[in-house]
């Protein structure tokens, strides 16, 4: 039997949960479900995508440390520029600008307080297959 698995969730290291909490606010735009700078770990989520940050404290036994890369894959080429403006205008860390890759994806990378990378693409193999058939 195969089982269909839920989206992942990162957990995501951070030096200052308060400042991480607010920049994953108001940068990204991610709503804080729970937790606070003395948990060592809280809970983010925007739309279906969710996320774990957590301190030095709470990772001290699992050795994850940053950077990390965290995989964001949107439904279209004017879906990925949108966030990347909408990013960019919030004062986000704009690390690559987007654009179309040789290996068929559209992205662009961006970065938070600890230098942890979101790549924000768009897989466009399959606009180019069906173009291709037609």
């Amino acid at each position: 039997m195969h089982k269909t698995f839920p989206g992942a969730v990162p957990e995501i290291p951070v030096s200052d949960m308060e400042a991480a909490l607010d920049y994953y606010k108001h940068c990204l735009g991610f709503d804080v479900d729970w937790g606070s700078k003395d948990d060592g770990i809280s809970g983010v989520s925007r739309g279906q995508c969710r996320m774990f940050l957590t301190d030095s404290a709470f990772r001290e036994k699992r050795a994850n440390s940053p950077p990390v890369v965290t995989w964001l894959n949107l439904d279209s080429k004017a879906e990925v520029d949108a966030q990347h403006a909408e990013w960019q205008a919030n004062g986000a860390t704009i690390t690559a600008q987007p654009e179309s890759k040789p290996w068929m994806l559209h992205e662009f990378t961006a970065a938070d307080l600890d230098g942890n990378v979101f790549r924000v693409f768009y897989d466009y193999s399959r606009d180019v297959a069906k173009t291709a058939s037609a």
